[in-house]
């Protein structure tokens, strides 16, 4: 897959994008935009990233009942964070600012990821 050009394109949908990582059989390929600081650690997001897919199986579970997962979404005080599966076991997150139309961001972050998917 082609992780570093994934990451280009979904920083590219909109400048309030902050962090773009995917994480795919336990490798992390990530990138931030230029200029801006991470609030955490290379450590903390595998960290946040090992839980959001052990969050992810879960809920895969009810898929049967409710429908395949699109993505999830938190809001923190600081960001909105979103995370979308790709291709087998992957997940994309992305970090934005605040002031955003957070479901504009999650349908154009969709679209990057589904045509990255159908690729494979």
């Amino acid at each position: 897959m082609q992780y570093e050009k994934i990451c280009d394109k979904i920083l590219e949908c909109d400048d309030k994008i902050r962090y773009v990582g995917i994480y795919d059989y336990g490798e992390l390929y990530d990138k931030m935009r230029p200029g801006l600081t991470s609030y955490l650690t290379r450590e903390e997001t595998e960290t946040s990233l090992s839980q959001a897919i052990y969050r992810w199986a879960t809920r895969k579970k009810t898929t049967e009942k409710i429908g395949k997962p699109v993505f999830a979404l938190a809001k923190y005080e600081k960001i909105f964070r979103m995370t979308i599966p790709i291709t087998g076991a992957g997940l994309v997150i992305i970090s934005t600012e605040l002031d955003v139309d957070i479901n504009e961001i999650a349908d154009k972050v969709t679209k990057v990821c589904n045509t990255y998917s159908e690729m494979e």
